[in-house]
């Protein structure tokens, strides 16, 4: 089901691509894909975030990509720490571009440039200082 979508390849390098964003800032990126809400995929896509991200990082900059291929959708949440910083407007291009993408087919391509631009984001508002511990495992995340 997953590979009409990603490769394992694809997958194995969107955890890198994860890594290297994270690499420029102290904020965390996780990706989840969800093959099996069928309703109410925001209400998952908050689920999940709650599970994965929030508060798991100490400036409150996790962003989480939630991604129902089957269903069409993609809900891109970010923590208050990075919500208040970038405001809406950043999430809706973000959210424009990668289903502009995805409905081209594009699947990889999208959430990889994404990622990237979630990332330099975070650069401009959350310079790594000191240490820089990765809080959120990299791993894409799957239900």
């Amino acid at each position: 089901m997953m590979s009409d979508y990603l490769t394992n390849l694809e997958i194995a390098s969107l955890v890198e691509v994860i890594q290297s964003a994270e690499n420029l800032s102290s904020g965390e990126i996780s990706v989840h894909i969800d093959s099996n809400t069928q309703d109410d995929c925001a209400k998952t896509a908050y689920k999940v975030f709650n599970e994965i991200c929030k508060d798991k990082t100490e400036e409150k900059n996790a962003v989480l990509f939630h991604v129902n291929f089957e269903r069409k959708y993609l809900t891109i949440i970010g923590d208050t720490g990075i919500h208040q910083k970038v405001h809406q407007q950043f999430w809706d291009h973000l959210h424009d571009y990668i289903t502009s993408e995805f409905a081209k087919g594009n699947y990889y391509k999208a959430l990889k440039s994404g990622i990237l631009e979630a990332g330099s984001e975070l650069k401009k508002h959350f310079p790594i200082i000191g240490e820089n511990p990765n809080q959120i495992p990299n791993e894409i995340t799957f239900s």
